[in-house]
C-alpha cells in the first residue's frame, strides 16, 4: 500500500517556494547586470516549477479523498467542475492559509522600514537566497529518502535545483562581503536583518509529527547542525558576522504572516480571481 505525506506537509514546501519564487521574479528587468536578472528569472522558474509539482501531487490526492475535498470546498468555486487543481491551491487561498517561512515573503530590503534607500537590495536577495538554499538543499537531500515515492522524486529533481541556487548565492554573498567597504556593509546589513528569520526553520509545521511518523518527512532539527556549519563557514570566508537569532520565533508556517504578504498575494492572484474560468 503507498504511504502518503500529509497534505499539508506538501503544502508547506510548496508554499515556501512560490512564495520565493515570486519574491526574486521582482527582480526579472532590475537586475545589477544582465547576467543577474537572467539568473534569478531562471532560478524563480525552478522553484515556481518545484510548487507546480508538489501543488499538483496535493490536488490529486484532495480530489481523491472524500474528507480532504471537503476541507478544501471553499476553493471549488473557482473551476465549475469542482476539482482541486494546482491553481486553485495557489491562487484561490488566503493568507492565512498559506503555510510558508515568514523569511520568504519579505521585501528586498535590509530593514522593514519605509526609509529603506530602495525598495530592492541585492544583497538582501542575495543573503535570504544564501540562508533558505542551504536550509532546503539539506530538506531535499534528507526527502529523497521519503516513503511517499512521489515525495522521493519530487525532492531528487529540486535537490539537483537547490544545488545551483546555493553556489549561486554563496559566491555573490563571499564576493559583496569580501568586496568594497559599501559592499560589505550591505551585505553584513542584509544577514543581521534576516538572520532572526531562520530561527523558524528549526519549529516544525504541525504536520510534521504526522510526517515522521509514517516516514514520509524529514526531522528538521537534525538538520540544524549541518546547515550551522555550512552558514559559518560562509559567512567566514565572505568576512561576515553571525548575529544572534533572539527573540520570537516568526510563525508563518503556521499560517501568521507578516503585513507584506497579503500585498504580494493580491499582485500575484489578482488576474486569477478577476478570470477564475479563463483558459490559456
Amino acid at each position: 500500500m503507498a504511504v502518503h505525506a500529509p497534505i499539508d506537509y506538501l503544502l508547506h514546501w510548496a508554499d515556501n517556494a512560490l512564495i520565493l519564487g515570486q519574491r526574486n521574479a521582482e527582480w526579472c528587468g532590475h537586475g545589477p547586470i544582465l547576467e543577474e536578472d537572467l539568473a534569478l528569472a531562471n532560478q524563480s522558474l525552478d522553484m515556481i516549477g518545484q510548487a507546480r509539482l508538489l501543488y499538483q501531487l496535493a490536488a490529486h490526492r484532495i480530489n481523491g479523498d472524500d474528507q480532504a475535498r471537503e476541507r478544501f470546498a471553499h476553493l471549488r468555486g473557482a473551476r465549475m467542475d469542482g476539482a482541486i487543481t494546482e491553481d486553485t491551491l495557489a491562487y484561490f487561498r488566503d493568507t492565512h492559509e498559506f503555510r510558508n517561512h515568514t523569511l520568504l515573503e519579505l521585501p528586498h530590503r535590509p530593514a522593514l522600514a519605509g526609509t529603506a534607500a530602495s525598495d530592492r537590495d541585492y544583497a538582501t536577495t542575495i543573503a535570504r537566497n544564501f540562508l533558505f538554499s542551504a536550509y532546503m538543499a539539506l530538506v531535499w537531500q534528507s526527502l529523497q529518502q521519503s516513503q511517499d515515492h512521489d515525495l522521493a522524486a519530487i525532492a531528487t529533481k529540486s535537490l539537483k535545483e537547490v544545488r545551483y541556487h546555493l553556489r549561486h548565492a554563496s559566491d555573490w554573498l563571499v564576493r559583496l562581503g569580501d568586496g568594497t567597504e559599501e559592499s560589505h556593509a550591505r551585505a553584513q546589513a542584509a544577514i543581521d536583518h534576516l538572520m532572526r528569520y531562520t530561527a523558524a526553520f528549526w519549529v516544525p509545521v504541525d504536520s510534521q509529527a504526522a510526517a515522521l511518523a509514517n516516514k514520509t518527512g524529514v526531522d528538521v532539527a537534525s538538520l540544524q547542525l549541518p546547515w550551522d556549519t555550512l552558514v559559518l563557514e560562509t559567512l567566514a570566508d565572505a568576512t561576515l558576522t553571525r548575529p544572534e537569532c533572539a527573540g520570537e520565533i516568526p510563525k508563518g508556517h503556521w499560517g501568521v504572516h507578516s503585513e507584506h504578504l497579503g500585498f504580494l498575494l493580491a499582485e500575484m492572484q489578482v488576474l486569477a480571481r478577476a478570470h477564475p474560468e479563463a483558459v490559456w
